[in-house]
């Protein structure tokens, strides 16, 4: 039987490892398709809903398993969808290799239907590499050259394929002029070690710091126990960049948690009060969370130097695996002999563990969402994987949430898109079929495609050995983190018409689809209906009914915020008097005793 490029592209995947293409259909494909057809599900094609569902899908993929995702897209406008999927990989520095499909090679330039420029269309997205393979010799080093650099630079690549190639025989490059072979599949990442006088130059810096602070951020998550080794030396707190919340647990006492607008105030305290600062493996873009410049001493540690130093300046950076660094670090530190910073940074946290519990049962109208997420934090499975959508849903993540050793959780970071939390989840399923996981959903997210998706779980849960995948949407009809963002940075009262959304029940959806829904709208239902959907035997979405109006307020909210605030109010915003009810009752958890 003829091998045809098709057959060789889905050959050269499953050499590179690969499980599975996220996808949609297309004639821009149809070779591809074919191939997928005989492959016997060796790479298997799911199929999202939507193209851009698939391009999350290969994200989420990615971030939980450490491997490439890749996802697949016809030509026209199934390419044009992939593209935001594409940037939340490149600005969350993730490995995706999208393959895109284009219009018969002999109807190019000539203004054929659904013919797009798509060399200038993935041009930005796709910088580190992006081919076009127009003979069939070119097939091995393109495909191969896309998972190395994805893998390398974290990034996505992008390959796009003529419809009619896909279905020509396939021949292999030649020991010829101008053809270019490649060596198969394979990549052993390199370990960059640091230069020894660097170490020692950053020790001394630490060294000399009586109050040193931490922040990490994904890239230090496979250099947790070193992190924890090196906090314990410097009697250092440690503060977490979202996309590092899971790099350690929050249930150690010198754990501040997350940093920055979402962050914890025991983070915002750290930061404000320390006089020497390592970061490690973060690029956290808020500088105005970070010490007052020139106060600390800081050193930078970062795998990627086009990253490093951008935030704060830092005395020294160092260009290294952070794991590698650390531990060449470790026997050069000296720890302060009075602990006295140490036992206030875990004063603090303590502290803020007991106000935001408090915040978290405050009564709301009908439900606290704060109060969900911390019903989640006290039922979470040890190998449980959290994802959440973009929103004030994110805020309780970052806040209510707590880690435990062995618990992944990740959101769109740097892009901070809607309506990544599904297809994310769906990619960490696919990941780890062996895991629980969790989807944190705003009700926004959840109508823009979320519901969507419902149906692509229902789909493939057969596939995996844990049934579980719980989606949690808090229902509350409005598109809350706008909503706020208007009062609070605007000074502008809620404009009902852009914000408020229609009503549907996320319950009686999954119901309809096969799946099991459950709908809460009273705080005593909470706690039971996360045992309920943490144990059954597939999945299940959890609709919990939740007040609009408790105020997302960041850990050290400024004078001008509050101005905006009280404009909105004055202005006519037409939840005012509840709103101020429920920020006043958050606000007071954080003066009773207990905090220090």
């Amino acid at each position: 039987m003829t091998t045809t490029v098709g057959d060789h592209v889905l050959l050269r995947l499953r050499e590179w490892g690969v499980d599975q293409v996220f996808g949609y259909p297309g004639d821009g494909i149809n070779g591809l398709v074919v191939a997928f057809g005989e492959a016997d599900d060796q790479p298997r094609f799911v199929q999202s809903r939507h193209e851009e569902m698939s391009a999350f899908q290969a994200v989420g993929y990615a971030k939980f398993s450490g491997r490439p995702g890749v996802c697949m897209a016809t030509s026209g406008p199934g390419a044009i969808h992939l593209l935001n999927g594409l940037y939340d990989a490149k600005l969350d520095h993730v490995p995706v290799v999208a393959i895109v499909g284009q219009t018969e090679r002999s109807a190019m330039g000539g203004a054929y239907q659904q013919e797009v420029d798509l060399q200038a269309l993935f041009k930005d997205v796709a910088s580190e590499y992006l081919v076009e393979v127009n003979v069939p010799e070119q097939l091995p080093n393109a495909v191969d050259r896309a998972f190395r650099t994805a893998i390398a630079r974290r990034c996505p690549t992008v390959l796009i394929i003529p419809s009619d190639l896909q279905s020509a025989e396939y021949t292999p490059p030649a020991h010829a002029f101008k053809q270019v072979p490649s060596s198969g599949p394979g990549f052993s990442a390199p370990v960059t070690v640091p230069d020894p006088d660097a170490v020692t130059r950053a020790a001394k810096i630490l060294n000399s710091g009586r109050k040193v602070a931490i922040l990490v951020g994904q890239g230090a998550r496979g250099a947790a126990t070193e992190v924890a080794q090196v906090a314990d030396v410097l009697g250092a707190g440690v503060a977490k960049a979202l996309l590092g919340k899971d790099v350690l647990p929050d249930d150690l006492p010198f754990v501040t948690g997350s940093i920055g607008l979402l962050g914890t105030r025991p983070s915002y305290e750290l930061m404000r009060d320390c006089d020497t600062l390592l970061i490690v493996g973060s690029n956290f873009p808020y500088s105005q969370f970070l010490p007052e410049f020139g106060k600390a001493r800081a050193v930078q540690i970062d795998i990627d130097g086009a990253m490093i130093g951008m935030r704060y300046p830092t005395e020294l950076n160092i260009v290294a695996d952070a794991r590698a660094t650390l531990q060449a670090l470790l026997p050069h530190l000296v720890g302060p002999t009075d602990r006295a910073w140490r036992e206030t940074v875990e004063e603090n946290v303590a502290a803020w563990w007991r106000t935001v519990e408090r915040q978290c049962l405050v009564d709301a109208d009908p439900v606290n969402p704060m109060r969900i997420v911390w019903e989640l934090s006290n039922r979470l499975p040890d190998d449980a994987i959290v994802t959440a959508d973009s929103g004030s849903v994110a805020n309780w993540y970052a806040r209510c949430l707590r880690m435990r050793a062995g618990t992944r959780g990740s959101l769109s970071g740097t892009l901070a898109t809607m309506g990544a939390g599904v297809p994310y989840a769906i990619g960490a399923k696919f990941a780890h079929p062996d895991r629980p996981v969790v989807a944190l959903m705003g009700d926004g997210a959840m109508q823009m495609n979320g519901l969507a998706e419902l149906l692509t779980i229902a789909r493939y849960r057969d596939r995996w050995t844990d049934p579980r995948l719980v989606v949690c949407v808090l229902h509350n009809n409005d598109l809350n983190q706008v909503t706020w963002e208007l009062r609070a940075m605007g000074g502008a009262p809620k404009f009902e018409a852009s914000q408020v959304l229609p009503d549907v029940s996320y319950a009686d959806v999954a119901t309809d689809i096969g799946l099991t829904g459950i709908a809460v709208d009273h705080p005593d239902g909470l706690g039971p209906a996360w045992e309920h959907a943490l144990s059954a035997a597939g999945p299940v979405v959890l609709d919990v009914r939740c007040d609009p109006e408790v105020p997302p307020i960041p850990p050290h909210a400024t004078l001008d915020e509050a101005v905006s605030m009280v404009e909105a109010v004055l202005g006519g915003d037409p939840s005012a008097a509840h709103l101020i009810m429920q920020g006043v009752k958050e606000k007071v958890q954080e003066i009773l005793p207990g905090r220090r």
